[in-house]
């Protein structure tokens, strides 16, 4: 099966003249929706499409979850919920954020459901449904991470309220966990039982309190609906446990050069110097690509102790050396058979090879923000779903 290549944005590269590309394998992330979706029992799951799908391309993600089965999916944004309808006429697309004063047209004109994180946002949809129309909304419960959302007493003040309008009848109650990724920390049965008791004070209905992590906390935390994001991208959700998602993207970067450099030598900007003769390869990769300075020297994460970040070429594990610049990286290739590195190869920086989460310690982050901090040099190749 060879992959197609996508160019929606003008900005992307040309086929053949990329300095990097990712390959964005569909079928890993519509198995891993599937996964999910299991893990989840009883209850639906949606998929998160935050951030244009955490890079991948909002676009694609949202077809292959749909071809999959999902039928709910959360955005961020109203603008994102609108690119999504486009794609999925028929899906409930909620938007994160909510409705503002100025934003309303929007969720009517494409059948967006807004998740309502504040009294004044609850201000905004009362007097934008006061003609009597009839438009769906989610109520956002904040249970402990002080981010967005009513308080518990806010909320279920609000649902013991006689006189609150028939007209703001929420479809789902919503809250976010705030230490799923760490199993054993007691906020999260807080979170659960705050969560239940807004729950059990409206009547008969949906309730979403899991995101990836969460959903591996067990069925106590899936409620109705979980809405999974980062284990469908084939990210670590749980800190301290092998990562059982399958790998969705990899990315790549073009060798421009090969050169040698003697022991003593140095590379890249603050002259790192070099304790052996070399063999370095230049990559056409940097932090304009999303291909952060922390993974490489001269940072306060190598000071500390944390080894810097390595790639994948021939088969082969190659380390970083050098800080990582805008443009390019350099790596070390001595280990590797003289000749066998030549310009216009590609090395894997994280993917099926490198695991994303190893390349995010590496830069002291998580794989969250390598994913949505792609730029837009990349060229996108998406590997079809298989039948």
């Amino acid at each position: 099966m060879s992959p197609h290549h996508s160019h929606a944005r003008s900005s992307l590269p040309i086929a053949g003249e990329d300095h990097a590309r990712l390959t964005i394998d569909l079928s890993a992330l519509a198995d891993n929706w599937r996964a999910m979706a299991r893990r989840s029992g009883a209850a639906r799951t949606a998929a998160v499409l935050k951030a244009d799908g955490y890079g991948i391309g909002l676009e694609h993600a949202g077809r292959t979850f749909h071809h999959a089965g999902a039928r709910d999916f959360f955005v961020a944004t109203p603008a994102e919920g609108a690119t999504l309808r486009a794609v999925l006429p028929d899906a409930r697309i909620y938007v994160l954020s909510g409705m503002w004063a100025g934003s309303e047209r929007l969720f009517f004109e494409f059948d967006l459901v807004p998740v309502i994180v504040s009294e004044e946002q609850l201000v905004v949809f009362m007097a934008a449904v006061s003609d009597g129309r009839d438009h769906p909304c989610v109520l956002h419960v904040d249970t402990g991470m002080n981010r967005l959302g009513l308080r518990v007493e806010d909320a279920l003040a609000l649902a013991n309220d006689a006189a609150r309008p028939a007209s703001f009848s929420p479809i789902m109650l919503l809250s976010h966990l705030a230490c799923a990724d760490e199993p054993a920390h007691p906020l999260n049965r807080q979170q659960l039982q705050r969560f239940r008791s807004v729950v059990e004070a409206f009547d008969d209905i949906d309730a979403s309190l899991a995101n990836s992590a969460g959903i591996f906390l067990g069925e106590d935390y899936h409620f109705t609906l979980t809405r999974p994001g980062i284990a469908l991208y084939g990210g670590s959700a749980v800190n301290g446990v092998e990562n059982p998602m399958k790998p969705v993207v990899t990315a790549e970067a073009r060798i421009l050069q090969v050169r040698e450099a003697k022991a003593g030598e140095s590379v890249s900007y603050g002259a790192t110097p070099l304790a052996r003769d070399s063999r370095i390869a230049i990559a056409a990769i940097g932090y304009a690509d999303g291909y952060m300075r922390t993974l490489g020297a001269g940072v306060p994460l190598r000071a500390a102790g944390i080894p810097g970040a390595s790639g994948v070429l021939h088969g082969r594990t190659v380390p970083l050396i050098g800080r990582v610049t805008m443009d390019l990286t350099h790596f070390d290739v001595t280990d590797l058979p003289p000749g066998s590195v030549r310009a216009g190869d590609f090395i894997e920086l994280f993917g099926r090879a490198m695991p994303i989460q190893d390349v995010a310690r590496a830069a002291g982050t998580v794989d969250y923000e390598l994913l949505t901090s792609l730029g837009n040099r990349y060229e996108r190749r998406y590997e079809a779903v298989k039948k």
